[in-house]
């Protein structure tokens, strides 16, 4: 897709698996296991999609996936799959190295966005793009490192220090429009200072809500995650965001579903917001805003 002066491309960063009721909160499983089977332990299909911002002077992408670091354990648990591609091939068949990135947005620093940036040289962790900015909200990192007994083991150290030790890592305080035309918003009820990233040129727009709407199965306002540590904040911010989609009919591009890359919304009868067109990102390079 071409917009804002950017040709946008999702890239496959990996496959994996979490447990299906974490994934969706006080929702009974006989209602979300209508769209996310599950398997003998419980976990539901997802993927790791993250967004390249090209022109021709910058290379931006937007979070990581899970990266190639951690032990067979970890893998097990999680199922990580790297059969379909991950992100450094998906990289390569748009022709760009990992050292022509420019600047990498981190939605937040839990493991499954934030992973893939570092790898395993000689068994220490290095940058991957060690040419390239790295932006996290301050208030989220400070949370990284407070590791509190909720959510301290979707923390890594490996993941996101070597890279601040590099001297790549910058801090943001609320939101911005980082680059023209992209433009970070921050949420909180997931995790503080959660970073969603709208890129706009006022009349089409590409949203990337990230872990805020992780899936198109979380559409539905009630369908909250059990991981978020204030779901109210979740429920509140998610109605927000999903009536600007639906009254500026943006593109919705999924981080995590493994079957629906993208969609729009529209409000039906009652004022409930459902899922419209679905397809993939490229689907909708022609639409224009209502």
């Amino acid at each position: 897709m071409r917009l804002a002066g950017y040709d946008i491309h999702t890239l496959h960063a990996g496959d994996f698996m979490l447990d299906g009721g974490a994934m969706f909160g006080v929702v009974p499983k006989p209602l979300w296991e209508k769209e996310c089977s599950a398997d003998s332990r419980n976990r539901i299909q997802m993927t790791c999609r993250c967004l390249l911002l090209q022109t021709p002077n910058r290379k931006i992408l937007v979070d990581a996936g899970i990266g190639h670091k951690e032990d067979a354990k970890f893998a097990d648990i999680f199922a990580v799959d790297f059969s379909r591609g991950n992100l450094i091939s998906s990289l390569a068949s748009l022709g760009v190295k990992p050292t022509q990135i420019t600047d990498v947005i981190y939605t937040h620093l839990h493991f499954d966005h934030a992973g893939g940036t570092t790898e395993l040289r000689d068994g220490k962790a290095e940058p991957l793009f060690p040419n390239a900015r790295h932006y996290v909200q301050s208030a989220q990192y400070q949370h990284a490192k407070t590791r509190n007994p909720r959510d301290r083991a979707s923390y890594m150290d490996a993941n996101f220090e070597p890279v601040r030790e590099a001297g790549l890592l910058e801090f943001l305080d609320g939101d911005v429009e980082i680059f023209p035309g992209v433009h970070v918003l921050t949420t909180s009820g997931h995790s503080p200072s959660l970073q969603m990233v709208l890129i706009t040129d006022r009349h089409r727009s590409v949203f990337f809500p990230c872990d805020l709407i992780p899936m198109s199965a979380h559409i539905p306002l009630p369908y909250v995650m059990g991981y978020d540590l204030l779901p109210l904040t979740s429920l509140v911010d998610k109605e927000r965001w999903l009536n600007k989609a639906a009254d500026g009919n943006w593109t919705i591009v999924f981080e995590h579903d493994r079957f629906t890359e993208a969609c729009t919304v529209r409000r039906y009868e009652g004022g409930r917001i459902r899922k419209d067109r679905a397809g993939s990102l490229d689907d909708f390079d022609s639409e224009t805003d209502a």
